[in-house]
This record gives C-alpha cells, structure tokens and sequence, in this order.
C-alpha cells in the first residue's frame, strides 16, 4: 500500500525538484520577508512575483536593491532591475538571482496574495494556539 509521494532519496527529491512543472515551480521560488514585513503580516516567506521590491542579502550582489522584472521559472531565477552585466559587446544584460538570495522589502498586492497572506497568518496563528 502507497501511503505518501515524499521520499528521502537524494536521487528522487533531485528529480523531483528540477522536473518540477511550473506551479510547483512557482512555490519552490519563494523568498523571505524582510523583519518588518514579517512582523507585520506574521508570514516568513511567499513566492516571488514581478513587481516586488527586493534587496539582495547573499552573493557578489549583497545590499543591492530593485523591483523584480521577471521570475523566470524554466531557469529558477529572478531579474531584478539596476543589477545587470555588461556584455563585451556593450550590451547589457540581467544577472540571474535564485530567489533563496533576495529579500521581499515590499509587496506587490493583489486580492489573491492578500489572501495567501492570511491564510498562511491563521495557519501559524492557530498551531501556536
């Protein structure tokens, strides 16, 4: 009898996790709320969306800000606007941030994700309780 999907197999959750399709995708590209978005809406992490603002809390990118311009799911990275490279052409180009990398410094609202927000909030509130 098949009692759960989970495994513990490095080889499995590998594959699961870069065969993932997009909606599991979008999930899996969550990032951490900065400490006063946390305090405020009681939620530690939520999907990355274009059109938040996010700082940079990890790599050669530390401390840099900007909005998000695009989640490009297929390669499991963001772009975020300012923080770009220049190519030997002359042309320039994003560079590509995981999201485990940024922090959410404001949210980009929308029923659906104020609904995410406090689903996630009653959620903690009530295992705490």
């Amino acid at each position: 009898m098949k009692f759960s999907d989970v495994t513990s197999s490095a080889r499995k959750s590998r594959k699961a996790h870069f065969q993932a399709p997009s909606h599991i995708r979008r999930r899996l590209m969550s990032a951490g709320l900065s400490k006063d978005l946390r305090k405020k809406h009681e939620v530690r992490s939520i999907p990355v969306v274009k059109g938040d603002e996010v700082v940079v809390v990890r790599g050669q990118h530390k401390g840099r800000e900007g909005k998000v311009t695009a989640v490009y799911r297929k390669k499991w990275v963001i772009h975020v606007e300012r923080i770009v490279r220049d190519k030997v052409n002359g042309a320039s180009v994003p560079v590509p941030l995981h999201p485990s990398n940024v922090a959410i410094t404001s949210l980009k609202l929308t029923k659906d994700r104020e609904a995410i927000l406090k689903r996630k909030a009653d959620g903690r509130k009530a295992s705490t309780a």
